[in-house]
């Protein structure tokens, strides 16, 4: 079972992604497919408002929450989406993880927790991390600190 924080990661990463029309249609079909399961099953969660500013910290964070409250955490359907996601950006766009200042892979989690990381590049980068329960990334400022990115 994947932590809610790593979905959420993935539905930004895909966002990302799919914004900058990058790796193509298999990355937007892994991102379509993840979008619209969380959609149709968790329709509370704040999907759209993610996908409108995925570099920002706080609209994750909201998205995270929901399907906390929703009690996503232990859906197996949705964890393997999200897998799926982030191993399809890995391979067709593997620059898409520092858009957002995350960079993970390979990762089984429990209490990995990271907050306030300021970066010119990829603020988190985390490959075959094992864990076993929830990772905790907040406060990451990375890439182009121009402005450019949405601290909302």
């Amino acid at each position: 079972m994947e932590p809610i924080s790593v979905i959420v990661t993935a539905l930004a990463l895909g966002a990302a992604a799919a914004a900058k029309e990058v790796g193509g249609q298999v990355v937007k079909d892994a991102y379509g497919a993840l979008k619209t399961f969380i959609i149709s099953h968790y329709p509370k969660a704040s999907v759209d408002s993610l996908e409108a500013a995925p570099d920002s910290e706080r609209r994750r964070g909201v998205v995270e929450e929901d399907l906390q409250v929703a009690n996503a955490a232990g859906d197996v359907e949705l964890a393997a989406l999200a897998g799926k996601l982030v191993e399809v950006i890995r391979q067709q766009g593997p620059g898409v993880a520092a858009a957002i200042g995350v960079d993970l892979r390979d990762v089984e989690a429990i209490n990995l927790r990271l907050a306030d990381i300021t970066a010119s590049g990829t603020g988190v980068k985390v490959e075959h991390g094992r864990f076993s329960g929830d990772i905790a990334i907040s406060g990451i400022r990375a890439g182009d600190q121009s402005g450019s990115a949405s601290k909302d």
